[in-house]
């Protein structure tokens, strides 16, 4: 195995594969990244909250590049890459299983949407918000490697679209309803994490204009922009279909 000592090398390396260019993060602080045959495998130390080694290739070279760079990073890394790769990994390598399966949804398109979203000045409302819209988000104000939020606040009362929860009170004036984190982004791909909106102010397009803002300002800034997705989740996987996001299914293994 022979390691990737710098970013133009990973991009080469990575051809064109979108998990393997985030998990370089540019190849900073404690990233690194290895190839051996037609492998690659990228290691990223508290990424999206969790050690990954994210890996591209054939089994016959991804098993034992794995191998490989797992005796130099230590057991806490987890192998990440597409869901049919890391079930072959696994059955490669017994000390291995399978973690999770989840959806990785990636877009290099801009959607065409008119949105009132924006970034948000400070952090100030972000915490409150999760805590009672999503207490187990991976984003959070202050979280390294979250860099900036953006949100939807409340106006004026207006009326509410069919379906929505009448005896909920409207969110006094100011307050934020929906919110999304530009996060663990890289040079060349954009991630988007955080997603949440007040229960009170769902079923109002509220977390599709939030995700469309920050997609067109990721992509503008990074050419591509990817998010993670509970692959049972229907409801958030066809939001982002419909702003121009493909599925992609993911494993994760662990010692």
């Amino acid at each position: 195995m022979r390691e990737i000592l710098s970013p133009a090398d990973l991009v080469a390396a990575a051809d064109g594969d979108v998990r393997v260019l985030w998990a370089g993060q540019g190849l900073k602080d404690r990233n690194r990244a290895w190839c051996a045959g037609d492998a690659v495998a990228v290691v990223a130390p508290e990424l999206n909250r969790h050690d990954r080694i994210v890996v591209k290739g054939p089994i016959d070279d991804v098993a034992p590049l794995v191998r490989g760079v797992l005796g130099i990073v230590g057991p806490t890394y987890r192998p990440f890459g597409a869901e049919p790769l890391i079930r072959e990994v696994v059955e490669r390598i017994p000390e291995l299983s399978l973690r999770a399966t989840f959806g990785w949804m990636e877009t290099d398109e801009p959607p065409a949407e008119t949105v009132t979203a924006r970034w948000l000045a400070d952090d100030a409302g972000v915490a409150e918000l999760l805590e009672e819209a999503s207490p187990t988000s991976y984003a959070w104000p202050g979280a390294a490697g979250v860099t900036r939020w953006a949100g939807i606040e409340a106006s004026e009362p207006s009326a509410r679209p069919d379906g929505a929860d009448l005896s909920a009170p409207e969110p006094e004036q100011g307050r934020l309803l929906s919110v999304a984190a530009d996060a663990w982004s890289a040079p060349e791909v954009g991630f988007i994490a955080g997603v949440a909106t007040l229960p009170s102010a769902r079923g109002r397009g509220l977390s599709r204009q939030v995700c469309a803002f920050v997609t067109t300002e990721l992509v503008k800034r990074h050419g591509r922009v990817g998010l993670m997705v509970d692959g049972g989740n229907e409801t958030a996987i066809g939001l982002y279909r419909t702003l121009g996001y493909s599925y992609h299914p993911v494993g994760v293994a662990q010692l």
